[in-house]
């Protein structure tokens, strides 16, 4: 398959056609870089400035493309002129194909013109001198740092600013997205820690309210139709104070509200005893000392889905709630009649599990929930120390 060279850029024909017609000119008006009679001059007349100049102006079309081979045809041909009268616009275009070499070569290729351009200098300023003793040989090196080095050097030094620029750049979008990521990531947590302050704070009121119901409708008597709607009243106010809470949160929040109204671990006793007002035989031993805020709303939390998960899914028995703090973690254990019923006394959308094996892995705590025997257990385990609560 033919080879397709690659589309100069639009810049780089602009350049071209300027030098070509530079040099063009320079030719036409007769004006050289050196004399007939100087004896480096080989080839005599305008016209043979021509090839070199036209072979440059070529090369400057792939002076961002292929720099690397412009370069190098470039140097033959800024040799060739040399036999020549020469002609300034072939020197100048020279001068730019090795910056061009530099800036857009690849890395190594870069760094080697540029350190091969000042070791020609070097020579050229010293060979000559070693050689004829006089003080214009010094002029050689002076021309060769100007149209080999000089145009190196800048290449180099606009090409670190341009990397550079381009890191700056690149950490900029980086921290961009991060700082994205970090805000879906808090949005994500925050959705997901007031899901579970929703399920656990309403789940438990209507649970019993639904249970109570169709306690009321189904049994014919006066007085236990009385009770559960007693029981039903008791439990929709205390929703509807969970859910202004809430609320409250969602509105004013960072001014303090939730610390305020967060439920603790004193507030377990009237958790039990709603519960048994709700019909569980619950029991509760706690055995524990100052805990943290978050240590004591997740502890909180779990025993109140864990009674819900009771009122809605255990046999009749006795349900036991224990509160230990050993070895600096507070365990926590819910025990619950488990055996074979026809279907939960009222539904349930399978997130409690969840919620609370979140609310213990948000503490760097543990765990667990399943049957054991005749008993449906749950077991979390959370660390009391501020590094881990926080």
């Amino acid at each position: 398959m033919p080879v397709r060279l690659p589309r100069p850029h639009r810049f780089d024909v602009y350049v071209a056609a300027g030098g070509l017609l530079g040099g063009l000119l320079l030719v036409g008006i007769g004006l050289g870089t050196r004399k007939s009679a100087d004896p480096i001059t080989l080839f005599d007349g305008p016209w043979p400035v021509l090839p070199p100049l036209v072979v440059t102006a070529c090369c400057e079309l792939l002076r961002r493309t292929a720099p690397r081979t412009a370069l190098l045809v470039g140097t033959a041909a800024i040799c060739a002129d040399l036999v020549t009268q020469g002609n300034l616009a072939t020197i100048l275009m020279f001068t730019d194909l090795v910056y061009a070499a530099v800036l857009y070569g690849a890395t190594a290729s870069a760094r080697r013109i540029l350190w091969i351009t000042g070791l020609l200098s070097v020579a050229g300023t010293l060979v000559p001198f070693a050689v004829w003793r006089v003080p214009e040989a010094l002029l050689i090196g002076v021309v060769t740092g100007i149209v080999a080095f000089g145009p190196a050097a800048t290449g180099w030094i606009v090409r670190d600013h341009r990397d550079a620029a381009e890191s700056a750049l690149l950490r900029a979008e980086q921290t961009a997205l991060l700082a994205e990521m970090d805000r879906t990531q808090a949005v994500s947590a925050e959705r997901a820690r007031m899901a579970r302050e929703l399920h656990d704070m309403v789940a438990n009121h209507l649970s019993a309210i639904a249970i109570h119901s169709t306690a009321a409708l189904s049994i014919d008597d006066p007085g236990t139709s009385k009770e559960a709607l007693t029981v039903i009243r008791e439990n929709s106010v205390a929703g509807l104070a969970e859910m202004r809470r809430l609320i409250g949160i969602l509105r004013d929040a960072g001014a303090g509200t939730e610390p305020a109204a967060a439920p603790t671990l004193g507030g377990l006793t009237t958790l039990v005893d709603g519960a048994r007002a709700n019909g569980l035989d619950v029991h509760l031993d706690t055995d524990h000392g100052p805990v943290p805020a978050p240590v004591e709303l997740a502890a909180y939390r779990i025993v109140q889905e864990s009674l819900t998960n009771a009122l809605k899914h255990a046999c009749p028995g006795k349900v036991t709630v224990a509160l230990a703090q050993r070895d600096g973690v507070l365990r926590v254990r819910v025990a619950s009649p488990y055996g074979h019923r026809p279907g939960p006394r009222a539904p349930g959308s399978g997130a409690g599990l969840v919620g609370m094996r979140e609310r213990a892995a948000l503490l760097g705590g543990t765990f667990d929930a399943g049957a054991e025997g005749a008993l449906w257990t749950v077991h979390a385990t959370l660390p009391l120390t501020e590094g881990d609560s926080a």
